[in-house]
């Protein structure tokens, strides 16, 4: 996980060592005096014992206090959490033992331990076991699930016991630190020390075990300014750090970085090499006396415990450390411990998305701590590059080739070829593992890339130079500043990684090879034909990946994407921040990693890259007959959306699969053939209405009624029948509207086809009875009787407004004639009323046929001016005028648009002026007819085309 360190990124480091460490502050707390720091193992918490009686909980993430104990008004000098108990244990200087439930603040136990101050607490990993160390000089254990009994006391020390710690790889075993001068290490079976390890000149304050497993090491500070560290196998001291100038109050080994820190009452905090011992960094946060040190598991923080506060630091960055070659070999660097697994070894099916089970295999330990990995092009043999060094070993048997001093390594396109960056004005190029020649970069060189060019950043801009060649220029120089290059197989495209995006380049080799072969000096900008710009991706990329033309990467938004030809693709959502290790072509997926080296995959298939990457060159037959065929069937959607995006709809229809995919296309290519053929498939409304619309677009009506009328949807069946005067269709749908509960629809349907019974009985069934009388009155008088009556049903006798209402049968007085007449009509005579509904539709041919003698001597029905024909008007003497007679045939609407063109607007015209004109209009007809049966029998038919133009 651990990279590099940068010494100056934080003030108070001071400047010693080799190795650039970065020092990031995250908390900073001050209190009263902190005696004893407790990292929770899982959570961000961390527990601080303090001199004034307190404990505090704080989360140094969120760096807030979460909950303050007031504990006793004696000093607090030691606490420990018991996570699976979610408790914690503190020692106080009362000799009493005070036990919190750290979640609901409850007290649970207290207890009385020694007979005098409690100077150390531990708690067994497994077994319901804590130690406590006291100045009484003997050392008790306690089991909580007895009732936190006392089981045993170890008594062997001469002077106070400051510090009991168990050993994390046998848990039976435990070492306790004096003031005796004095380590021992003890046996939980046994009151009788197992060994004692001496060699401090003064007395010991505190005790750490190592918990690494491949190294027996305990480490102990002591008020002779020293830190000791001893192998309790061989019981020998191993090294000595002296750097302090006051007693060393506390010690620890890093659980995660393979470095040494301690603390002393010098008030500084000193990190060193644990490979080397050297002193690689001093801290100082000005904060006094240094009591305690703490270090969660799996992560790179630094609690410090001091007179006036709490400090938490991070040392270096988390960074997961690995590579992987094409076979799925991954190499893996856990602080300087290498180690190899294999995807081919998965224990399980492997699923998208879900952990892999794989064996680890131990390669060895690295001399310093690996900050990059990085496989040669053929996967042959892999660079372990740690600051200051790289060393190369065959990939196989692990065994080193070369190695040498560097700022950066990076491999060349050419087995065995390689450069490195000496100094920032030095770069050494490497041909079959020898130095080929030492090329000056007359600039400060910030970092270099690998590849099939040697990229170099400096100021603001990179450089890319032949790697035979550099003492003419670069081949291109371009104005941008990557954090990563990338290059793909065949050396075509390039991608240089910014902050904020990524930039696609087309390499023209030809064009560069061309002016290098010239032999001329090469312009200051390079060879400007060298590079061609392809796409500007806006996304924040971590890593990335080329694979043929496609460049998978991950970016900040924990998405695992892939670009091609213009367009960026999602693979997977991530649910934590993963590290892509790489594509394995043979078993088509996609390996990721989180920090905890849980390796998960996702699924590409090398046909599908294959597949777009033809159709983005272009080879569009060769992608359709060679590649498509080897498509998995699954795959073809995904393969026709690519299609789609690019343009070529027509052969995203004939590959794709997904039928709304398809329908879509068939929609965009007016293929309304395969479109209705998914409809019928999918009976989806939806689809119908969208055919239906796009079959009216087209002037195809019988196929946009029949999809309409599948996806039911009326209204735009009544837009489609009233614009084609389809009055059978509208009278279907007012049926079909009507059975839907559609009244809306069915109502207007009934208006358009002249079925005024129709829209009586529609108001009438959608309780709007008032509106079924109104509009009976206007437009089905026949009606009007039955519908008031149910009008004053619905009203009740008790109102006054059902009285008011008047029924034309009961008082036909207050109506006018032509309402008496419709209603003096039988209504049980349908057939009759049917004749006189044909004889209104009739044209002027039917005045032909009939003899005019009859049609004079026809009485009129006694029927409403409405329901009379045209023919029956022409023949019908002039009526004698009455006082009030109805004023046109047709009825006039109330509150409605009029449904015949011809209806006066005024309620009541002169009476004497309608028939007169109509009695004029008659005789200039009947001379038209007279005309026009004359001319019949002579053989022409220009006399009916004059009557029907006037008629």
């Amino acid at each position: 996980f651990f990279s590099h360190w940068q010494r100056d990124s934080d003030p108070r480091c001071n400047k010693m060592g080799s190795l650039k460490q970065e020092v990031k502050k995250k908390l900073l707390a001050r209190s009263e005096r902190v005696k004893c720091i407790d990292m929770h193992p899982k959570e961000p918490w961390m527990l601080c014992s303090l001199y004034s009686g307190q404990v505090h909980l704080w989360d140094y993430d969120a760096q807030n206090l979460v909950k303050s104990f007031e504990v006793v008004d004696l000093p607090v000098r030691c606490v420990k959490f018991i996570v699976r108990m979610s408790w914690f244990i503190c020692g106080t200087d009362d000799m009493c033992c005070r036990v919190y439930n750290f979640n609901t603040m409850e007290k649970v136990k207290v207890f009385e331990a020694h007979q005098d101050y409690i100077r150390g607490v531990a708690v067994h990993d497994q077994l319901p076991y804590v130690l406590t160390s006291s100045d009484d000089m003997t050392i008790k254990l306690w089991d909580w699930s007895k009732g936190w009994q006392n089981t045993m006391i170890f008594e062997g020390h001469t002077h106070y016991v400051m510090g009991v710690v168990f050993n994390p790889k046998d848990p039976n075993t435990f070492a306790t630190a004096s003031l005796d001068r004095t380590v021992k290490v003890w046996n939980l079976t046994s009151t009788v020390p197992n060994f004692t390890l001496e060699g401090h000149e003064k007395g010991v304050n505190c005790v750490e075990y190592y918990r690494g497993g491949d190294k027996p090491y305990i480490i102990s500070g002591s008020d002779d300014r020293t830190a000791r560290v001893w192998d309790y196998q061989t019981k020998c001291c191993i090294q000595t750090l002296s750097a302090h100038n006051h007693n060393v109050s506390c010690v620890m080994f890093h659980p995660d970085l393979p470095l040494i820190v301690t603390g002393s009452e010098d008030e500084t905090v000193k990190v060193w090499q644990m490979a080397t011992y050297r002193l690689e960094t001093t801290l100082d946060y000005a904060l006094e006396r240094v009591w305690s040190i703490g270090c969660p598991t799996g992560s790179n923080k630094l609690a410090i415990g001091c007179d006036k506060g709490t400090v938490v630091v991070k040392l270096g960055k988390e960074r997961f450390v690995f590579s992987m070659d094409q076979n799925g070999k991954i190499i893996l660097a856990h602080n300087s411990e290498i180690q190899q697994m294999n995807v081919k070894t998965a224990v399980d099916e492997v699923v998208d998305g879900e952990k892999i089970l794989l064996p680890t295999k131990d390669l060895g330990t690295a001399e310093n701590i690996p900050k990059k990995l990085e496989h040669n092009p053929n996967g042959q043999f892999i660079a372990v590059v740690s600051e200051g060094e790289y060393v190369v070993n065959t990939a196989l048997a692990w065994r080193p080739k070369t190695f040498g001093q560097c700022m950066q390594f990076v491999w060349s396109h050419e087995t065995g070829g390689y450069g490195v960056l000496e100094t920032p004005q030095c770069i050494k190029i490497y041909k079959n593992f020898k130095e080929k020649k030492t090329f000056k970069t007359g600039v400060a060189a910030e970092n270099i890339f690998g590849g099939p060019l040697l990229c170099m950043k400096a100021d603001d801009a990179v450089h890319f130079y032949d790697w035979d060649d550099q003492e003419r220029g670069p081949v291109r120089k371009i104005a941008a500043s990557p954090k990563n290059v990338y290059w793909n197989e065949n050396a075509e495209l390039c991608c240089l990684v910014c902050d904020g995006s990524f930039f696609v380049l087309h390499f023209n080799r030809d064009a560069a090879q061309e002016a290098l072969d010239s032999g001329e000096e090469l312009p200051e900008d390079g060879v400007e034909d060298a590079f061609e710009l392809v796409d500007e991706i806006d996304e924040k990329v971590r890593q990335g990946a080329w694979i043929g033309d496609c460049f998978l990467f991950t970016n900040r938004n924990q998405r695992l994407n892939y670009y091609i030809g213009g367009e960026v693709y999602t693979l997977a959502v991530l649910d934590r921040q993963m590290y892509l290790l790489g594509y394995v072509p043979k078993e088509n997926r996609i390996f990721l990693s989180d920090k905890e080296r849980n390796i998960v995959s996702y699924q590409l298939h090398l046909s599908v890259v294959e597949y777009q990457t033809a159709i983005v060159r272009g080879d569009l037959e060769g992608a359709q007959n060679v590649i498509l065929p080897r498509v998995p069937e699954n795959q073809r959607s995904k393969v026709a959306r690519f299609l789609d995006a690019q343009g070529h709809k027509d052969m995203a229809l004939e590959v794709s699969t997904d039928d709304e995919h398809r329908f879509e296309l068939a929609v965009h290519l007016k293929r309304l053939d395969v479109a209705q053929e998914i409809a019928e498939r999918a009976n989806n409304a939806a689809k119908w209405k969208q055919l239906g619309d796009l079959s009216i677009q087209y002037c195809k009506f019988e196929q946009a009624a029949a999809a309409l009328k599948a996806g039911e949807d009326f209204n735009g069946l009544l837009l489609l029948y009233s614009s084609t005067n389809d009055v059978a269709g509208l009278k279907d749908l007012a049926a079909a509207a009507e059975e839907k509960g559609k009244h809306n629809v069915a109502f207007m349907a009934h208006y358009l086809s002249n079925d005024m019974e129709g829209c009586v009985n529609i108001l009438s069934a959608s309780q709007r009875v008032p509106h079924a009388a109104i509009f009976a009155r206007s437009y089905a008088t026949s009606h009007m009787s039955k519908t008031v009556n149910v009008w004053k049903k619905e009203l009740g006798s008790t109102t006054k407004i059902a009285s008011c209402i008047a029924d034309p049968q009961e008082y036909p007085n207050l109506f006018p004639e032509s309402v008496q007449m419709d209603l003096a009509v039988d209504e049980d005579d349908e057939d009759e009323i049917e004749k006189v509904e044909a004889e209104k539709e009739e044209d002027a041919e039917v005045l032909e046929e009939e003899p005019k003698e009859e049609a004079e001597v026809e009485e009129p029905k006694a029927a409403s001016p409405k329901a009379t024909s045209p023919k029956a008007a022409a023949k019908e003497p002039e009526p004698e005028p009455e006082p009030e007679p109805e004023p046109e045939p047709e009825p006039e609407p109330e509150a409605e648009p009029e449904p015949e063109p011809e209806a006066e607007p005024e309620p009541e015209p002169e009476p004497e002026k309608e028939p007169e004109a109509k009695e004029d209009e008659v005789d200039e007809l009947d001379d038209l007819l007279d005309d026009a049966e004359e001319g019949a029998k002579d053989g022409g038919d220009d006399g009916w085309d004059e009557v029907d133009n006037d008629w």
